[in-house]
């Protein structure tokens, strides 16, 4: 009793997502602590290193643990896409753009049912996202954009919904791609996009 009142008083000390740095600072076995922690479910491992204070505070979204996992990251592609509305079709794939290293197949994690991808993107590209509660999501333009540049498509083109898109952003992200995501862009949306602002 007194180790879980122990426990549960240090978890209070951590917030909902933490690493295992972050329990070092406050537990001095922190391998027992985090071990025992789990056992009992008060916290659940992501990945090495990584865990979720889930008892005190639940479990956070998706995007959330796509952000915390590979910083700085944003969410964006189809994810992004569907979270703004642009397009129906449920995703079960969630894309970070990070300026991370750890990119790649074998870095995929699997949460809630859906598996989070990293992809690596230059600092000089990495822009065009908005802070939500816990997460930074891609606009409505950038997703698009960095849609094409990761897929070199467009979900479904002729199922988007365009209408509430800023298409001089849009122009503008575009062109700080490389010229064939400008190319690709005008020729999947139509040439209204083609001509100047």
């Amino acid at each position: 009793m007194f180790e879980e009142k122990s426990t549960l008083k240090r978890l209070k000390l951590l917030p909902n997502l933490f690493r295992k740095q972050d329990a070092e600072k406050i537990a001095p076995h922190t391998g027992v602590f985090l071990t025992r922690a789990s056992k009992k479910g008060l916290i659940h491992r992501i990945n090495r290193g990584n865990y979720i204070n889930s008892f005190l505070y639940g479990f956070p979204g998706v995007e959330e643990i796509a952000c915390f996992l590979r910083p700085p990251a944003y969410v964006t592609c189809e994810w992004a896409l569907n979270y703004h509305g642009i397009t129906l079709q449920a995703p079960f794939v969630c894309t970070a753009a990070t300026l991370s290293s750890a990119v790649g197949k074998s870095r995929e994690i699997e949460y809630q049912g859906s598996t989070i991808e990293f992809s690596k993107i230059s600092p000089k590209l990495f822009f065009g996202y908005e802070t939500h509660k816990g997460f930074y999501m891609a606009t409505p333009e950038k997703a698009l954009v960095d849609t094409l540049y990761y897929r070199g498509n467009l979900p479904v083109p002729d199922e988007l919904e365009l209408e509430g898109m800023n298409r001089g952003k849009l122009i503008e992200m575009a062109k700080k791609f490389p010229s064939s995501i400008f190319r690709k862009m005008t020729l999947r949306l139509g040439t209204a996009f083609d001509k100047p602002v």
